[in-house]
């Protein structure tokens, strides 16, 4: 297979709906990105990388990191993740606090914002720094060592993040966080500030294609737990538009506001995309399509 000539392929595909949808700006700093920007890159589990696009422009990970927050927890923490977060779909939005109150505390799945949260606390918990390991896990696994928060953005959520800071507290109330709110707030903005490419983010997420097996060969996660996490990235990683994305990806894959996706495909590879023009539901209209044509086109679905 030419991989070069399928990712082509598939941001031609894109091209249509690029510039359709809207950036997201209630987050101020991520007001003026280019709504028709777009990259994206393939990794194999061979160590190849592909991109076509802006395929190496940094651009704000967002919730994209949340699964790589999960994925630490679990290889630092084991199963104790799991009974304070829940693995089913939510049905509602990524900010939604309408679930918490009658599951009493307990967030519907890692990949909203309230899971994220107790995820980032018990992380927090675990290492002292929940920002610096997934920082550091993103530089080495991606082989760029200057990946890093990007202090305005993350200034910029904190100023805004008023709703995370109900989210927080009221997970709080039900006895659900080990640390301070506005510790595990810094954290988690600290997290999702991160700037990366499409390079560096498919680089990062190979571990979960190799079933558990990091870069330098040794293991983050068993193979039953890089399937979990796998499992929960299909039936949860984006937003409440899951089942729309199974339907026409049909791959695993973590979305973030920032426009990225980044989708798994076991045993073979990954592939991010990035386009900031997003859907209602927080997911990138051009990065939907990509991944849309690229599996279509080339068999690589779980399906």
């Amino acid at each position: 297979m030419d991989y070069q000539l399928e990712l082509q392929r598939a941001l031609d595909a894109a091209r249509p709906v690029l510039g359709t949808g809207r950036v997201a700006d209630y987050i101020p700093a991520l007001a003026a990105a280019d709504p028709k920007s777009f990259g994206l890159a393939l990794a194999t589990v061979d160590g190849e990388v592909y991109g076509a696009g802006d395929w190496e422009q940094p651009f704000s990970i967002q919730s994209v990191s949340k699964l790589f927050t999960l994925a630490l927890s679990m290889a630092t923490g084991g199963e104790a993740v799991w009974h304070r977060v829940g693995r089913e779909p939510s049905g509602t939005p990524f900010n939604s606090l309408v679930q918490l109150e009658s599951e009493l505390g307990i967030p519907r799945n890692p990949f909203i914002n309230a899971g994220a949260v107790v995820v980032t606390d018990h992380l927090l918990t675990l290492t002292g720094d929940a920002g610096r390991s997934v920082r550091e896990f993103l530089r080495a696994e991606s082989g760029n060592p200057l990946l890093d928060t990007d202090p305005v953005v993350a200034g910029s959520e904190a100023a805004h993040g008023h709703r995370n800071a109900a989210l927080a507290h009221f997970i709080a109330s039900y006895d659900n966080l080990e640390n301070p709110v506005e510790a595990v707030l810094g954290h988690y903005y600290a997290h999702c500030a991160i700037a990366a490419s499409c390079r560096d983010l498919a680089l990062a997420g190979l571990f979960l294609a190799r079933h558990g097996l990091r870069a330098d060969g040794s293991r983050l996660l068993s193979r039953s737990d890089a399937k979990r996490i796998n499992a929960v990235l299909l039936t949860c990683g984006t937003y409440d538009a899951a089942g729309e994305f199974a339907f026409r990806v049909g791959l695993p894959g973590k979305s973030g506001v920032g426009g990225g996706i980044l989708a798994i495909i076991p045993g073979k590879g990954t592939i991010c995309v990035w386009g900031p023009a997003l859907d209602r539901a927080g997911n990138s209209v051009g990065g939907v399509a990509a991944l849309d044509a690229f599996t279509t086109a080339t068999g690589w679905s779980v399906f």
